[in-house]
């Protein structure tokens, strides 16, 4: 039996909210994928993110197929990854609706030395070529080629999502319980 096959037919089907709550449950960055075409300036909240390699320097994100980032993000084959700041939480919100969100033009932004559309206080950004699209079920994973990358002079604190919920890391000694109940 393949891993596709697996995929396909699984032994008992996985109900979607328990998924996406039991997945909640581990803690990833946020993300704003920023692009443009055309004229058409846009951008959506992802955490979908990874770093793939490093020689070459690849990145994935996923999309959902109706996300209406993917066709701008085509025609384009250009992307920025902005790594979203701590204090940056209502942003994430704002471009976080599949249909409707913010508009790019109107957040701070600048263009990045090869022309993507950057956020001016994001923690940090990854432009990107498109490499590559490969399907992953109800939504496309999309392969990129960093080509450009910053960071502020003065660093700032990532946002994190977390069981549902956006939040920033706590400054400080943090306690580490040496226990596991799992």
């Amino acid at each position: 039996m393949t891993i596709s096959q697996r995929i396909e037919q699984p032994a008992r089907p996985i109900d979607d909210k328990l998924l996406r709550k039991v997945c909640g449950h581990f803690v990833t960055g946020v993300t704003v994928i920023t692009c443009e075409a055309d004229g058409i300036m846009t951008g959506t909240t992802v955490n979908s993110f990874a770093s793939v390699s490093l020689d070459p320097p690849l990145v994935l994100f996923c999309l959902h197929r109706d996300s209406r980032l993917l066709d701008v993000l085509r025609q384009s084959g250009k992307f920025a990854v902005n790594f979203l700041a701590g204090r940056q939480e209502r942003l994430a919100w704002a471009f976080a609706s599949r249909r409707h969100s913010a508009e790019l033009g109107q957040v701070a932004h600048h263009r990045s030395a090869e022309g993507v559309p950057v956020l001016s206080e994001a923690a940090g950004f990854l432009a990107c070529s498109l490499v590559r699209e490969y399907d992953g079920g109800d939504h496309v994973i999309l392969l990129g080629e960093v080509i450009e990358l910053g960071v502020p002079r003065r660093l700032k604190e990532p946002l994190i999502f977390f069981r549902g919920a956006m939040s920033v890391l706590e400054d400080g000694d943090q306690v580490v319980h040496p226990f596991w109940d799992g």
